[in-house]
């Protein structure tokens, strides 16, 4: 009966839809998605930029050409990311960096990932009924952190004004952009699930749909994003008149901040919490702070692999690639099933750990020096087996290699069920952002966040859904409590050699950004590919554990192959006791990595990006 009643308002609204036609929205003239296309390396003498937009990539390259360095670039380029893959990695959601000072040769990891609020904690949510964090709900909206990120990376090694570098941004909003295919991927709708988006949440509705809920955006449509334009020319005008003050360019950046966090927009989110019995205060958005810290680090031969902390996933990229260190994978032959199998152990050991370890640091004992210990790696690699481990191996004790003590017992997260839901995504996804410019100085970013949640009206802001990736287990490293940072999924990598850079790089892709980066890696490194084949390479994505995102779900002995990949090797994994999915070729689901080599012996800069997704390489 309810499939009748979908067909039957279907039907009705088409013949309506025939008096809207007029209403669509202009296609661009000429307009080519790099989406799907193979294509060579970017090559540079100077500077190189690779993000998972050609606009955001022209944009840090006009900053370079302008004598900005790799921080205002990557700032110039954030903000247009934030327009035109705003439905995969919004404005003013998440963004962990990592930061490569050439003068120092030292790499900076900055905290780019906002805190709960203070109100937010297990038996609140617990009391309302819920089990796990709610999707599309104003109670999962974690504080935002990319204002922060953007105002500390200025004052801290940038060299130009924030009112410079979201020009090309509000330009973007502006005059519009072609909507790209992951775009219409993530809003392609049935027509009752578009009705009913407008209804929950009529602003995001207006914002992406501009209310036309009656048809779905097309690929190639002539996108705005107006509200978000206004909100930053606010931005941008009070640190103009700071500085008509006499006040310093760093005094002025901080007033773009105080304006944010202290001012008309904090404003604006309260009331939008407030109206909406959210969770968010004046308090906790005025006492926000993100902050510098040191990154994580393991070694692959002579190579260092370097993350942010384990508020982010990040750390498992070192993790795995120390654990397959001195593993002979080149004899097995590229992408065989011995090497698959190998290689998804080696992920799903690290994972185990991952789920048993990771938190935000200040609020859990996190033995990070036994988890990236050689001798831990060494304990570990012995587990790998000839078959499929078929559930989530068991985790492994780290502390005996660290030099801190856990000052509580130890204990499990509770068990995730196995099950599979299907759920409605208004958006999905994350971007990122690699830089390297003239000086050496670089710059791997991975901003995120999707409009599942209410936007804040009149301001094109999207607080996003981060504290989906919180757990109501109290048990859970990731477990819930105010002030504190989930353990989130976007994670930017750099890696050195001999103390020098060597390759920015990263993914869009929530559980599968680590598995991405680590086959680009060995692609790179083990099978000596050219990097831009290398990204091009059939992925694998082992599922054998619980989601991050809520509500967790679990595919015991689950993995992924993309089509070319199943053909070849799908039977013998299944005889290795693989429960194995297929999926399309260069399919986004497996992520969509750009990178920036740095190719010191002869000269040269090398960019690559996924054609997995709109990615774009270039340089001079």
């Amino acid at each position: 009966m309810a499939n009748l009643l979908k067909i039957f308002f279907s039907l009705a609204v088409s013949i309506f839809l025939f008096q809207c036609l007029g209403s669509r929205r202009p296609l661009v003239p000429s307009y080519e998605d790099p989406q799907g296309s193979l294509r060579d390396a970017a090559v540079g003498k100077k500077f190189m930029v690779s993000t998972g937009n050609p606009l955001a990539t022209k944009a840090a390259i006009k900053v370079l050409e302008s004598g900005g360095n790799a921080v205002d670039a990557a700032v110039a380029a954030l903000l247009v990311l934030n327009v035109t893959n705003g439905e995969a990695a919004s404005f003013p959601s998440v963004a962990p960096t990592l930061v490569y000072d050439k003068k120092s040769g030292q790499v900076k990891s900055y905290i780019g990932a906002g805190t709960a609020p203070q109100k937010a904690n297990i038996d609140w949510f617990k009391e309302k009924g819920y089990d796990v964090m709610p999707k599309n709900s104003i109670l999962t909206q974690l504080l935002p952190a990319s204002p922060d990120v953007i105002i500390r990376l200025l004052q801290d090694h940038g060299t130009k004004s924030f009112s410079e570098l979201v020009q090309p941004a509000i330009s973007v909003a502006e005059e519009g952009f072609p909507a790209n295919r992951i775009l219409v991927k993530n809003l392609d709708l049935p027509l009752y699930k578009r009705l009913g988006f407008t209804l929950i949440m009529p602003y995001n509705s207006e914002v992406y749909l501009e209310k036309k809920w009656w048809y779905g955006i097309r690929e190639g449509e002539l996108t705005k994003r107006l509200d978000l334009a206004k909100t930053w020319k606010s931005m941008a005008n009070e640190e103009v008149q700071t500085l008509k003050r006499g006040k310093t360019r760093k005094q002025a950046l901080e007033s773009v901040r105080d304006y944010f966090y202290k001012g008309p927009i904090s404003d604006a989110i309260v009331k939008l919490h407030t109206d909406k019995n959210g969770l968010i205060t004046k308090e906790d958005l005025a006492n926000y702070v993100g902050g510098w810290e040191k990154p994580v680090s393991g070694e692959f031969r002579d190579y260092q692999i370097l993350s942010n902390q384990t508020w982010t996933q990040g750390p498992v990229v070192p993790m795995v690639l120390q654990l397959l260190d001195g593993i002979d994978l080149k004899s097995m032959g590229h992408n065989s099933p011995e090497y698959i199998h190998t290689v998804s152990q080696a992920i799903e050991l690290v994972i185990a750990d991952r789920e048993k370890y990771f938190g935000d640091p200040k609020f859990v004992e996190v033995p990070i020096d036994g988890l990236l210990s050689k001798k831990y790696a060494t304990l570990r690699r012995k587990l790998i087996q000839k078959d499929a481990f078929g559930v989530t191996p068991p985790s492994g004790n780290p502390w005996m290699f660290d030099a801190k003590k856990p000052n509580s017992a130890n204990t499990e997260p509770n068990e995730t069920k196995d099950e599979t839901i299907s759920e409605i995504k208004y958006g999905k996804d994350t971007t990122y952002l690699s830089i390297v410019d003239e000086s050496g100085n670089a710059v791997s970013l991975t901003p995120s966040d999707f409009p599942q949640s209410p936007m804040v009206p009149g301001t094109g802001l999207t607080l996003g859904i981060r504290m989906t990736q919180f757990r109501l287990d109290p048990n859970h490293p990731s477990a819930l409590a105010p002030g504190k940072r989930p353990r989130i999924t976007p994670n930017p990598g750099m890696v050195l050699k001999q103390g020098k850079l060597w390759m920015s790089f990263g993914t869009p892709g929530g559980d599968v950004q680590s598995q991405a980066m680590i086959q680009f890696f060995l692609n790179v490194i083990v099978f000596g590919m050219d990097p831009q084949k290398a990204v091009e390479a059939p992925r694998f994505r082992s599922v054998n554990w619980p989601d991050s995102f809520s509500p967790h779900t679990y595919r015991p002995g689950g993995i992924e192959l993309e089509e070319t990949l199943y053909t070849a090797v799908s039977d013998s994994l299944e005889t290795k006791g693989y429960k194995v999915y297929k999926k399309g070729h260069l399919d986004n689901d497996f992520g969509s990595v750009c990178s920036v080599l740095n190719d010191i012996k002869n000269g040269k800069l090398i960019g690559v990006a996924d054609p997995r997704e709109e990615s774009w390489a270039e340089g001079k």
